[in-house]
């Protein structure tokens, strides 16, 4: 079943309007209306009655409400990160949830999702500086991942066992995927200011094939790249993932979801999350000061 099917069937079914829903899922009318099209005749019933004050559901519709409530949907900010990894493990613990992943952009679009109950939880750094979450909105870290340096077999510390910070500096760091008013724009800007670091985002992010491709070819430059992040590349670029230490930067990933959220499935994600997860804020780490604590 067409799992973005299921998510738009609910969101019109919340909001009892077609329209509304477009909006709240950012996509247009007409692609709320194909998808409930294309769901019903997957289903073999009507799901909805048009109504002078919008949308209403028809005994089928509410029959089959239920179920798709079951679904657990859930932001990641990319599909090989940490946070798709933290995903795959609690499906291969609770194969019987049906999860809907998906990626949003930003935080701030991320938590507009939560309140409209577009989504259930989200993967964020949190909170930028100024600009704290809602109140309505909760918040647990759940995992520091530790920034290793991705360097093409001719860099300078391509041999290296592991480099401190220190050893960093006047290093030329490429990572054209930073994107200004991020959360994670603002963490490597204050890893920049604590560290006397040189980031560079000049160029157009191509993706991270053009990334690697770029940093094997290139001597002089290096990226950064997380502990958890899974990418593959060929073998005869010779890419080296080194830690960084003395300290070792960890990047906090935080799951966000609203309070009033009464998702089964919420609550047992948060669950796993913290009894497969490892501690936060340990010696030898260094995060941004805005970092919310556990």
């Amino acid at each position: 079943m067409d799992l973005e099917a299921v998510r738009t069937f609910v969101a019109v079914a919340e909001a009892g309007q077609f329209q509304k829903a477009a909006a709240d899922l950012s996509i247009t009318q007409q692609a709320v209306s194909k998808r409930i099209a294309a769901l019903e005749r997957t289903l073999g019933v009507r799901l909805f009655t048009r109504a002078p004050r919008g949308a209403e559901l028809t005994i089928d519709g509410q029959a089959f409400l239920p179920h798709a409530r079951e679904l657990l949907r859930v932001d990641v900010i990319a599909s090989r990160s940490a946070q798709s990894s933290l995903m795959r493990g609690f499906h291969r613990a609770h194969p019987d949830i049906d999860l809907d992943v998906m990626m949003l952009f930003d935080i701030e679009t991320a938590v507009t999702a939560i309140r409209s109950g577009t989504i259930d939880a989200s993967f964020r750094a949190i909170a930028a500086p100024g600009r704290p979450l809602p109140e309505d909105i909760a918040s647990v870290r759940v995992l520091d991942e530790p920034l290793q340096l991705l360097t093409g077999p001719a860099h300078a510390l391509a041999g290296a066992r592991s480099v401190t910070v220190a050893q960093l500096t006047g290093h030329r760091i490429w990572m054209p995927g930073i994107a200004p008013g991020t959360e994670w724009g603002a963490y490597y800007d204050d890893l920049v200011a604590e560290f006397d670091l040189t980031i560079e985002v000049t160029g157009p992010n191509f993706g991270s094939d053009a990334l690697l491709d770029t940093i094997s070819d290139t001597p002089a430059l290096a990226t950064f790249m997380g502990e958890h992040t899974r990418l593959i590349w060929p073998a005869d670029h010779g890419l080296r993932r080194i830690p960084v230490t003395d300290p070792t930067p960890v990047y906090p990933h935080s799951l966000l979801w609203h309070r009033d959220n009464p998702h089964p499935a919420l609550a047992t994600l948060r669950t796993h999350l913290a009894a497969t997860t490892a501690g936060h804020d340990a010696a030898g780490t260094w995060t941004p000061g805005w970092v919310i604590p556990r």
